[in-house]
């Protein structure tokens, strides 16, 4: 008996293109899922980003300004406010806790400082250090580089600056800290928060950081922008302002996220 071939049947081409179709539209769909997951996350680490600036940038301030004023000569101011919007502000205090008597007289402005006396020890000083020379009678004083130190006979050389005077005997070299925080804005696109320690060069603290003030609340109780005297304040408010490093598409009037942290920090060494 003859056997029948049974064809089997196969695709036609109308349905080939719907599964096509429906393959790409599957496609695109996910694609556009991925893409927007993917603008998420991208807005998400940038938010992350921004907000871990502003916070470290403004717990760095208050530790700093809590030390401000501790074990400084008199007349020196423990901060130096400036309302440059952004604004500026040194912080002095004294964290080494090292010290030298001058037992000479300074003969010159640029004489070497003679710490030869039984109770003198420079070896806590180095070179390139920045050092504040005292002078207790007047009450006044100055920072200056140190530019070489003999630990035995005990001498400390500033040839890189002369003193405004010759200091007499007596006047004291202390290891202080000043620390400079101020925005620099010029590259407008990525402005950051710059810490200088001295006269040492300038370094960067946190990035895109837009803004940075201060508010002052002095003893009597007042707030101000600018301290008349530093000694006088109790309280410093502190708000900095941060931004993503690039642009949101999403935002057209202004094309960057921003994000403020204020905190206050109480002066301990300032008085009551």
């Amino acid at each position: 008996m003859k056997s029948i071939l049974k064809s089997s049947g196969g695709m036609t081409l109308v349905e080939v293109l719907i599964a096509l179709l429906m393959t790409g539209i599957l496609t695109a769909a996910m694609f556009r899922v991925y893409v927007n997951q993917h603008h998420a996350w991208m807005i998400q680490d940038r938010v992350i980003e921004m907000q871990q600036n502003a916070r470290a940038a403004a717990d760095e301030l208050a530790r700093q300004l809590r030390m401000a004023g501790y074990e400084l000569p008199n007349n020196l101011p423990p901060i130096v406010a400036f309302d440059t919007n952004p604004d500026t502000i040194y912080i002095h205090y004294q964290s080494a806790g090292c010290s030298a008597p001058i037992d000479k007289t300074m003969p010159q402005p640029s004489s070497e400082l003679d710490c030869t006396g039984p109770t003198a020890d420079v070896s806590c000083f180095y070179v390139g250090q920045e050092a504040y020379i005292f002078d207790p009678n007047l009450e006044a004083g100055e920072f200056f580089p140190i530019s070489h130190v003999q630990v035995t006979p005990g001498k400390i050389q500033h040839n890189t600056q002369k003193l405004s005077k010759c200091y007499p005997k007596g006047s004291i070299i202390l290891a202080l800290d000043r620390i400079k925080y101020y925005v620099d804005q010029s590259d407008t696109l990525h402005p950051k928060l710059m810490v200088q320690l001295g006269s040492f060069d300038p370094q960067v603290y946190a990035e895109d950081i837009v803004d940075l003030q201060f508010d002052y609340v002095m003893k009597n109780g007042d707030t101000v922008d600018v301290p008349g005297i530093a000694k006088d304040v109790r309280a410093i408010g502190i708000t900095v302002q941060s931004r993503t490093p690039q642009k949101d598409v999403e935002f057209t009037a202004t094309p960057y996220r921003y994000e403020t942290y204020q905190s206050r920090v109480y002066l301990r060494n300032m008085g009551t």
